[in-house]
């Protein structure tokens, strides 16, 4: 069988070399950290010593390639599910929007209509934006490249508070850019697919342990299999002869290969890569250009509960997601605010940020009012995920080399590529089960949920 070396050890890295592994090959697993998960794994607080979450992750119901990789690892058992989704109102109790008995893309209607946050004339403009959502189809949204988002609120008559409190959590969160920067295919997908096309979809599922404990399997299972894992061994450059990559020099020595998925973030590649291969190859040429977006994740500890949902969104407010974490043997709550699209956070200090975002939650948690946190750590992770902006999809490189040239032994992977996706976990794992299926010759991506019939019929396919 051919030697495939995988660079990265990220979703996107773990799914390729699971899939390689489980199809009769040996990878060659490569990843500088000494654990598995790139950004979506969890440190060791040197203050506490606790383990924490980089950020929130989080799965739902239609990611069905990342579901496939955790039912391989054997993990689908610790993912908590959670049909409805909290939005804070005060001085009002949180409203609820949950899937009711209603079929796809209706299943919304009843707990949307009680929404107490928005008025009837919010309501009437989002129903407008979502029946054209529906009737434009995937196909119509592609019209629409190169436009943000926002563009498409203006068109369909958003009111100002339904831009606010409704579209702006959902799309910051999903896509991490605001309405007024998203392209606005990125957007129109994750309504599309996450909340039209099938009851489950909307589902979302949450880790009931840290992030890294997701992937323990990865390594025995590959090994397993006859591939390895090579922990804390960081690649220098790419070995190319005019032609192929031959190897990975790493701070270890050269590992030579058959084929090589590099799963790393785009200016690490473009590192990674010297100019005669840039030259050789266009997907390389303009990995630069990709820009990024930042996403902070802070982890604040309350001496008692002040949060009693699972989670709650925090509409109109700079932090967008409150995650309840548990209490300790002391009472003591965890909770994991998560700013996505944070760029004006980036600069703030770490007491700066706790007074920040300690007032969102006593805006949004009564019990949290004159009780501060007993203690605050804050994640930056500036180059968080690609900024889906107008034009990115130009800059994505597919997983092979095309039909106009390339290195054919060079197969890339990662959220950043072109996997039809945002940048999401999902995203990662579709583009390494592609990388696999290029390197093995057959399989790809797992089929998406099925649309559901009453939203084929009114146009959603």
């Amino acid at each position: 069988m051919s030697r495939v070396v995988i660079v990265g050890g990220g979703l996107a890295g773990i799914a390729a070399a699971m899939r390689l592994a489980r199809n009769g090959l040996k990878p060659i697993l490569i990843e500088s950290r000494k654990k598995l998960g790139g950004r979506a794994t969890s440190f060791i607080d040197p203050r506490t010593n606790e383990v924490l979450d980089n950020c929130q992750h989080v799965v739902m119901g239609c990611c069905t390639n990342l579901l496939a990789l955790y039912s391989e690892l054997g993990v689908l058992d610790r993912i908590q599910w959670h049909g409805a989704t909290y939005w804070a109102n005060p001085p009002h109790a949180h409203d609820r929007l949950q899937a009711g008995w209603f079929p796809a893309p209706t299943h919304f209607t009843e707990s949307f209509l009680k929404l107490r946050m928005l008025s009837v004339g919010d309501k009437v403009s989002i129903a407008r934006a979502m029946w054209r959502l529906i009737r434009m189809g995937r196909a119509g949204r592609l019209a629409w490249r190169g436009r943000t988002f926002l563009e498409f609120l203006i068109e369909t008559r958003q009111t100002q508070r339904a831009c606010e409190l409704f579209w702006e959590p959902i799309v910051v969160s999903s896509c991490n850019l605001p309405c007024s920067r998203v392209d606005a295919p990125c957007a129109m997908q994750v309504m599309q697919e996450g909340f039209l096309s099938h009851r489950f979809a909307s589902a979302m599922g949450l880790s009931t342990v840290p992030l890294l404990s997701l992937y323990d399997a990865a390594q025995s299972k590959i090994e397993a299999a006859g591939g390895s894992v090579r922990l804390g061994v960081s690649a220098q450059s790419l070995a190319f002869d005019g032609r192929r990559v031959t190897g990975v020099v790493t701070d270890e020595g050269l590992v030579e290969g058959a084929s090589f998925v590099i799963a790393v973030p785009c200016d690490r590649l473009d590192r990674l890569c010297s100019e005669s291969m840039k030259k050789a190859d266009r997907r390389l040429q303009h990995l630069a250009e990709i820009r990024h977006s930042p996403i902070l994740g802070v982890h604040l500890v309350y001496a008692s509960p002040v949060l009693n949902t699972p989670h709650l969104v925090l509409p109109g407010r700079p932090t967008q997601w409150l995650f309840n974490k548990g209490t300790d043997s002391n009472g003591r709550q965890m909770i994991h605010a998560v700013i996505s699209a944070a760029d004006d956070w980036m600069e703030f200090s770490e007491s700066e940020i706790a007074r920040r975002v300690h007032e969102d939650v006593q805006w949004a948690c009564p019990k949290a009012v004159g009780l501060p946190p007993h203690s605050v750590r804050s994640v930056k992770e500036r180059r968080a995920t690609f900024a889906a902006i107008p034009g990115c999809h130009d800059l994505r490189p597919s997983a092979r080399a095309d039909a106009l040239g390339g290195i054919d032994n060079l197969v890339l992977a990662g959220d950043w590529c072109d996997t039809g996706w945002p940048a999401t976990m999902e995203g990662a794992v579709r583009s390494g089960f592609t990388a696999a299926a290029v390197c093995i010759g057959h399989g790809g991506q797992e089929p998406d949920l099925p649309i559901a019939p009453l939203a084929r019929w009114m146009g959603l396919r």
